[in-house]
């Protein structure tokens, strides 16, 4: 359960970066032979991968930006190969080469999680994983205890060894998909390149390299295996779900007269319910200011934490993380001061209830062009056009409209991107990045609604109003005449990206 906790997690600025795979070598106490051969059966299940990237355009979404990536990823057992899905995200070609072998083989991606930024890839060429001793899934690490991280950074072409040690597991937010899940800090070298590679303490594998920060010196994070154990586990039969949401946002309750009014005693702790998303699976059974006391017999604390180990705290959402869909959920309530226990089953995904504020990949844009203006849905891969300093670069009105919640009448928000200059539009032809709130003063519920309300109306002209009331009005006739006319122009092979919109 990704809860937004008085602000929201998705428009904050962020010192990430995405890192490449680095291998992991384990310390131990056993003998010269016996250590030389468990390091050769580490890095012989190394892998570089090397991936050709079709990147859509959200400015100009009927475009491709091609380009190369090259990430780490490891051998585990089925003839899999664990990496980063950003390692894969919007691939069009693999291929992968084993550590010391000058061999590129071709491979194709079997799953791919982009809420926990994980992917299984595998070759089918006959031979490939042949003298490959798949890597074993250890457990959740200690702080403090040893690790080492495998993979091929920049600056060579071999493979590269780090050491270093857990510095501390909590929530964190992963920058491929936006949510929040469990994470491992460890200060060992994580440099670009070495994401996908296995961080390996004690002969096993305890997370998968994932991503540094930009404003600190060897700060790096791995996926742990609870993280990774969720993600396999998902997956076996065939298909992938998800990670489950119970959609609720929630306040702290730290205030001592914020407790006293909702009738907490002294010894209760826990956390306000402030929105039901329109979705959730709580709708009907849960209320606004509820108080959430535990999850699953875990006490939260005022602070929205809880115990996922003795003495180590981290987001009471984890006890959602580790649920699959369809899941039930144990919940102590308290409402107007009595208190009592609720089980719910949980059968939304975060992707689903927050899809305009997350990343997006492995699909293309939606849009359409009406009178030379493209209209296109707002979301979080749009605002990244503005680059890594998206934050402060986009108009603050975009920045504020992604972070608002939905509602059951407006699950979507349309913008008119910008406006290919004809005399149809005249006057327009600096519109860029404006919020549309109606269509013939109707409001629209989603983007294939705001189409259909555009293209399917009776009425001579069609006008849009933007968030401060402009409107843009564009004769339906005239339109529909220079349509082709403007595509031909502007060399736009299509109007509209069909499959998004439902045709």
């Amino acid at each position: 359960m990704h809860l937004i906790q008085a602000t929201n997690f998705h428009i904050r600025k962020t010192a990430f970066f995405f890192i490449p795979i680095i291998l992991l070598l384990t310390i131990t106490t056993a003998s010269g032979e016996e250590y030389s051969s468990q390091n050769d059966q580490i890095n012989n299940a190394i892998i570089k991968i090397y991936s050709v990237i079709s990147s859509p355009d959200y400015y100009r979404p009927w475009q491709q930006r091609v380009f190369n990536s090259v990430g780490s990823g490891f051998v585990i057992n089925d003839k899999r190969i664990l990496t980063n899905a950003h390692v894969v995200a919007n691939q069009t070609f693999i291929e992968v080469r084993k550590n010391g072998d000058p061999h590129r083989y071709q491979a194709k991606v079997l799953n791919v999680s982009h809420e926990a930024d994980l992917a299984l890839l595998t070759v089918t060429e006959e031979g490939f994983f042949n003298n490959i001793k798949p890597l074993e899934i250890g457990g959740l690490p200690r702080i403090q205890q040893e690790v080492l991280v495998y993979g091929f950074p920049t600056g060579g072409d071999t493979l590269s060894i780090t050491k270093g040690i857990v510095s501390r597991i909590e929530h964190v937010q992963y920058i491929h998909s936006s949510l929040s899940f469990l994470a491992g800090q460890i200060d060992a070298a994580i440099n670009v390149g070495n994401s996908g590679g296995p961080v390996i303490s004690n002969g096993k594998v305890v997370g998968v390299a994932m991503q540094g920060r930009n404003d600190a010196d060897n700060i790096g994070y791995l996926i742990p295996v609870p993280i990774i154990n969720h993600f396999l586990e998902d997956i076996k039969d065939g298909e992938y779900n998800g990670f489950p949401d119970l959609g609720l946002i929630t306040q702290n309750m730290e205030n001592p007269d914020m407790k006293k009014k909702y009738g907490m005693t002294t010894k209760q702790t826990g956390v306000m319910i402030r929105h039901i998303l329109p979705g959730s699976s709580a709708i009907d059974k849960i209320k606004e200011q509820d108080i959430i006391l535990s999850i699953d017999n875990h006490p939260i604390a005022d602070d929205g934490t809880a115990e996922f180990r003795p003495r180590e705290r981290t987001s009471y959402g984890h006890f959602i993380d580790m649920k699959q869909i369809g899941d039930e959920v144990k919940l102590s309530i308290l409402r107007e001061e009595k208190a009592f226990d609720l089980t719910l089953k949980i059968d939304t995904r975060a992707t689903d209830l927050f899809s305009n504020q997350l990343e997006q990949y492995d699909t293309s844009p939606r849009y359409f062009i009406f009178g030379g203006i493209v209209f296109s849905p707002l979301n979080k891969k749009l605002l990244l056009e503005w680059g890594d300093q998206w934050q402060k670069r986009a108009p603050d009105e975009l920045l504020v409209e992604l972070g608002n919640l939905q509602t059951e009448t407006q699950k979507e928000t349309v913008l008119a991107l910008h406006v290919l200059p004809a005399d149809i539009n005249k006057g327009y032809h600096t519109i860029a990045q404006r919020i549309i709130r109606s269509v013939n003063d109707e409001p629209y519920q989603d983007f294939n609604d705001f189409y259909s309300k555009t293209v399917n109306g009776s009425e001579p002209y069609v006008v849009f109003k933007d968030w401060q009331k402009n409107q843009f009005i564009i004769d339906r006739k005239k339109a529909i005449a220079s349509h082709e006319a403007i595509l031909d122009t502007y060399k736009i092979p299509s109007d509209r990206f069909p499959a998004m919109l439902g045709e």
